[in-house]
């Protein structure tokens, strides 16, 4: 399946533009759910095809809610429990389940006896909003933990990740004005991101810069053509930026950053290293410039928190900081056990008269305002399994641990856990990564 890659690539961007017709997206998103479930259940997991089915729909979780192709807003989370205790149970080999884990979940439900929601709204939404991502993460946890996946399966996988995002591409391509037609100012932009929300856009493609800059470092191929790899690549970066959407662009490059740095270490080339830093910083400097003309220099106020007037603004988060301060009184007040899940938003609907609304972008404030001390305490869980993870690892693939557990950091204090892919990326910091003959010659190249 993944041996003709160029295929696999164009069929994906053409699918970009097949999604646009109404019936299609839940159509295809059914029948794919389906063979994935039989390609599991067939194969007994043998290959990680749990693992590879679950990536390929966190990855097309933004495509499928831009298209109307999910039946439910939270189908691919559901996806995500699903696939990944499919292939724990279908195992000929059973390795266990560590109890860190269900402790994990089980410290998150106790929040919903504390819930305080209004008559007029559902419980089971707000619990279902704010719980199915943690309790996904500890699923993805279960699944990953000391599991052992060889490197070049490994980066097949990527590839079959990244696949998705090629279809976004096209999406946005098309559902997208002429740039001519958008007023771009300090604020993300709806339109160009192909009327959809910024923040969830930014972060998809966030993820699919991370994705292909990593295939491009570890000399993974995705079309066969270095020359195609790289106009992807500058057109992944190009179409995140005039998001206005800062979160999700930054944290893919931070994310990468960190797990280049670690795989050229651990090769032995610090020359190299510099170099490498020397060449991509051209190259986004080249981005940088294209895109900010073509905004008339709007990109460049919103990366520096600035308006459309170039004034710097007083506050650089969008409200998000208005909210974490809100969060983190509301659990000084209450530091035991919070004010239960789903109830923040509607604290502060009641308590400022509709002045602060939204619902939190930051996971670890929503954690102690709505858990209190239980929710810091599950947080730390994660945060001891990861690190534990981290010094098991040889050079090279702490490389990778780091990179996916700062995609999940980053990505849950930006933007929550709005959807699926924080709670699974933090599964992927718990691999068991062992060495085969591609370690090797990886470590033995001197190319770049």
């Amino acid at each position: 399946m993944l041996k003709n890659r160029l295929l696999l690539v164009v069929l994906h961007l053409l699918a970009g533009f097949l999604l646009t017709v109404s019936i299609i997206p839940k159509l295809v998103a059914v029948l794919i759910m389906i063979y994935a479930i039989i390609d599991i259940v067939a194969s007994k997991n043998n290959n990680n095809q749990a693992f590879l089915w679950t990536a390929y729909f966190v990855s097309a979780e933004v495509l499928l809610r831009m298209t109307g192709g999910t039946i439910s807003w939270e189908m691919i989370k559901y996806i995500t429990i699903l696939f990944l205790f499919i292939g724990i149970a279908v195992e000929k080999q059973s390795r266990g389940v560590p109890a860190i884990f269900w402790l994990y979940i089980l410290l998150l439900l106790v929040g919903v006896a504390f819930s305080d929601i209004p008559a007029d709204a559902s419980l089971r939404k707000a619990v279902v909003f704010n719980l199915s991502v943690p309790i996904s993460l500890g699923v993805s946890a279960m699944y990953f933990y000391n599991r052992s996946i060889e490197y070049n399966r490994f980066k097949e996988i990527l590839y079959f990740t990244l696949l998705p995002i090629m279809s976004m591409l096209t999406l946005l391509y098309f559902k997208t004005p002429s740039l001519k037609e958008i007023t771009f100012g300090s604020t993300a932009n709806f339109e160009a991101s192909g009327g959809f929300g910024p923040n969830q856009v930014a972060t998809a493609l966030g993820f699919g810069i991370f994705l292909l800059a990593t295939l491009l470092l570890l000399r993974g191929k995705i079309t066969g053509s270095i020359y195609v790899d790289v106009f992807l690549l500058f057109y992944l970066i190009y179409r995140g930026l005039l998001t206005f959407s800062r979160g999700g662009i930054l944290t893919g490059f931070i994310a990468f950053l960190l797990l280049s740095f670690f795989y050229l270490i651990a090769r032995g080339k610090i020359l190299e290293l510099l170099k490498y830093i020397g060449i991509m910083s051209l190259f986004l400097l080249t981005i940088w410039v294209y895109s900010t003309n073509v905004t008339a220099g709007m990109l460049e106020n919103r990366y520096l928190g600035r308006n459309s007037l170039g004034v710097e603004k007083e506050d650089m988060s969008s409200g998000r900081l208005d909210i974490f301060e809100e969060q983190f009184n509301t659990f000084m007040e209450n530091p035991f056990f919070g004010i239960g899940v789903g109830s923040g938003k509607y604290l502060r609907l009641e308590e400022y008269d509709g002045e602060i609304t939204a619902a939190s972008h930051n996971e670890m404030s929503r954690l102690l305002e709505e858990h209190g001390l239980i929710g810091l305490f599950s947080l730390l869980l994660l945060f001891y399994a990861s690190t534990l993870n981290f010094f098991k690892q040889d050079l090279l693939y702490k490389g990778f641990v780091v990179g996916f557990a700062a995609l999940w950091f980053l990505t849950i204090n930006h933007s929550a856990m709005r959807i699926a892919f924080p709670g699974f990326i933090y599964g992927l910091s718990l691999i068991n990564f062992y060495e085969d003959e591609a370690y090797d010659e990886e470590l033995a190249s001197s190319e770049i």
